[in-house]
């Protein structure tokens, strides 16, 4: 594994470092065109959940190599309540933030490889990677 870099997410200004963090090592990965937008956007809506959901939050980011191929591993984590059923919060439309709901979903289509683990009172972890076409 690479080098990690970390984005601290406690306000709407940090979605926008994160983001921006997201597009430029996603670039140093060789991800090009609209997938970095892609990359940014999967990322964006992941540390808006962390906002909403838990206050704060971290993500941490990993330039990766598999197979010859080379992506980026983005690691969200946070200390808030948990997801209690994670299959239902993986539904297009369900919120219970009163938000549209595609934070979850929509990150999962975004990306590449998607994991979400969740503990009710513990927090959330999901981790993405994008792979360079």
């Amino acid at each position: 594994m690479g080098i990690e870099t970390r984005v601290r997410v406690h306000s709407d200004s940090d979605v926008v470092s994160a983001r921006l963090t997201a597009r430029e090592l996603a670039a140093e990965a060789g991800i090009s065109g609209s997938d970095l937008t892609v990359v940014a956007t999967a990322v964006s809506e992941i540390a808006r959940n962390i906002i909403s959901y838990a206050d704060h939050g971290e993500i941490v980011f990993t330039i990766v190599q598999k197979e010859g191929r080379a992506g980026l591993r983005m690691v969200a984590t946070d200390h808030g309540p948990g997801i209690a059923d994670i299959d239902l919060a993986m539904r297009d439309g369900y919120s219970t933030a009163k938000s549209l709901g595609f934070g979850l979903p929509g990150a999962k289509r975004l990306v590449d490889e998607f994991e979400i683990e969740s503990e009710a009172g513990r927090g959330t972890t999901v981790v993405m990677t994008k792979w360079r076409r």
